[in-house]
């Protein structure tokens, strides 16, 4: 048997995702930047995922910049808030994705920006007190930026709140959402970041697509230049079939939302009282249990193991044809373990392994059977 509990990694595509992008690729080849028949047909159909992007959203066409995937989106609003808004300092926590953190580090290091971490509550959520503390603590400009679906595990921020937090501090807020947009209604009219990220491989749409919210009048600057394209933020013919890509596959995210996540969650709880009947010594990581402030789509699980037998753990369920993650993707061919868990674990629990499976309606309570059960003869061996 073999089965993909890796979906915060990558996402299988939907077949309709696949049949529009084929046709595309075969039929609409002019660059979208000529302005003969062929580019503009190109152009059109961009401009359509534009637009269909932004009505998810609930904003304006142009504030939507499509880019390589949420890494490059993340490091546009980033580098750009400190390169052209004036940004001296920046507020964020200890386990967000690398693509912020690692830019934010780089950006201390040869820019001098002030870097401030939030402390996080014992379950692994943004302590929203001292936030509000750091908040209120410096004159300098402020950008925060903070995900709003931990992607290890699963955590959720009250992104509203804390978007109307920063505004009352006069602070700018970013926000990675690469695990929600395309999983939750993600109305923007209502919350008011000015920037966020989004990649369309999370969604069930093609990897090396994804797009950049920025609000209108943030007064961005380009962190690629060589050409007018995305408003002039970013460079670079655009990838027409990948964009295509993207917004049929979070049209289609939205259109079956309501079946899809409630499917989801079902298989989540499931698994939790599968592996908890299997496995009770077995420890949930973070807030993933909490239906109500995680994550539908995943579990992080900590499995009390000997240490030599924990090294195995992972090429045993793969050799049963089992993909799960011990932390991101994005960082599995480190030796260095989950920065996510050091920063929530006690000493002992990080000697055991952590395990994040993660779902989408492709799954089955069949497959979760399987896994479980080869965990516990894993364990029993």
């Amino acid at each position: 048997m073999r089965v993909y509990f890796d979906s915060a990694a990558t996402t299988q595509l939907r077949d309709e995702v696949v049949n529009k992008m084929a046709e595309v690729l075969k039929s609409e080849y002019g660059n979208p930047s000529s302005t003969h028949s062929y580019g503009r047909s190109s152009k059109a159909l961009l401009e359509q995922a534009r637009k269909d992007v932004a009505a998810h959203l609930k904003v304006e066409a142009g504030e939507i910049i499509f880019t390589s995937g949420g890494t490059e989106a993340d490091n546009l609003i980033i580098h750009s808030c400190v390169d052209d808004l004036g940004v001296e300092r920046i507020i964020t926590s200890p386990i967000e994705h690398h693509a912020v953190l690692h830019c934010v580090e780089d950006l201390a290091e040869k820019r001098g920006v002030e870097v401030e971490y939030t402390q996080l509550l014992s379950c692994g959520s943004i302590d929203l007190e001292h936030l509000s503390e750091l908040l209120a603590n410096s004159q300098k400009k402020t950008l925060v930026s903070l995900m709003h679906v931990n992607n290890e595990i699963g955590n959720m921020l009250d992104l509203e709140t804390v978007a109307r937090m920063c505004k009352e501090a006069g602070a700018l807020i970013h926000s990675d959402t690469v695990q929600s947009v395309g999983h939750f209604d993600m109305d923007f009219s209502q919350i008011p970041v000015d920037f966020a990220a989004v990649a369309a491989h999370k969604f069930h749409g093609p990897k090396g697509a994804g797009f950049a919210f920025v609000r209108k009048n943030t007064g961005l600057r380009p962190l690629i230049h060589g050409g007018a394209q995305e408003r002039g933020l970013r460079a670079g013919t655009e990838a027409v079939y990948a964009i295509v890509g993207l917004a049929e596959a979070l049209n289609l995210s939205y259109q079956n939302l309501e079946e899809e996540s409630a499917y989801i969650a079902g298989l989540k709880q499931y698994f939790i009282e599968e592996l908890g009947k299997a496995i009770p010594n077995a420890k949930f990581n973070g807030g993933c249990t909490d239906i109500g402030k995680s994550t539908y789509t995943l579990i992080n699980v900590c499995i009390p193991m000997p240490a030599q037998k924990a090294l195995m753990l992972l090429f045993q369920l793969d050799l049963k044809g089992i993909a799960c993650s011990k932390g991101s993707a994005c960082q599995s061919g480190s030796s260095g373990g989950s920065h996510v868990l050091k920063a929530i674990q006690s000493p002992e629990e990080l000697q055991n392994p952590s395990l994040r499976f993660s779902f989408s309606h492709y799954n089955t309570k069949d497959e979760i059977d399987y896994v479980v059960g080869v965990l516990k003869d894993f364990l029993d061996s």
